[in-house]
């Protein structure tokens, strides 16, 4: 059982709802491998927190351009939608802003790689985004 933190904001069924139906409509983009989409759906430049192979934490902040021609790499060309099953586990901190931690399985081509991650999202005019990523292992690449 996970316990969340008490952050002093007790999330509405309408904060869950909207919040659940970003990822689900991100998580479509991603298995189209829609990357302009999913770049309109965020907020830039966009935060990216991660190691290094050498144990290092990393930072670095993209713009709009760098994400959609990272994300084009490393989502690669394939034709065959990339598959996404998602366990979320949200912490509001406010109406407008959450950190969602994510337990994930991406199947492709058959094979499946298990992901761990957190985002921070904002909303904005009603609607969500996200504005940070952190994941391990890409600070390589940052």
């Amino acid at each position: 059982m996970t316990f969340l933190p008490d952050t002093g904001y007790v999330p509405t069924d309408e904060d869950r709802a909207s919040l659940d139906a970003w990822f689900a409509e991100y998580d479509a983009q991603s298995a189209k491998r829609d990357v302009e989409r999913m770049a309109d759906m965020a907020v830039f430049p966009l935060n990216l927190v991660s190691d290094d192979s050498a144990g290092n934490g990393r930072s670095a902040q993209w713009d709009r351009e760098q994400f959609v021609a990272t994300m084009a790499h490393v989502m690669g060309e394939g034709s065959e939608d990339i598959t996404f099953e998602s366990t979320r586990t949200p912490v509001f901190l406010s109406p407008s802003m959450a950190v969602v931690f994510t337990d994930s399985a991406m199947t492709t081509e058959g094979r499946t790689q298990q992901l761990r991650y957190a985002d921070i999202l904002v909303r904005r005019s009603g609607k969500w985004a996200f504005q940070t990523m952190i994941q391990g292992g890409w600070g390589d690449n940052l």
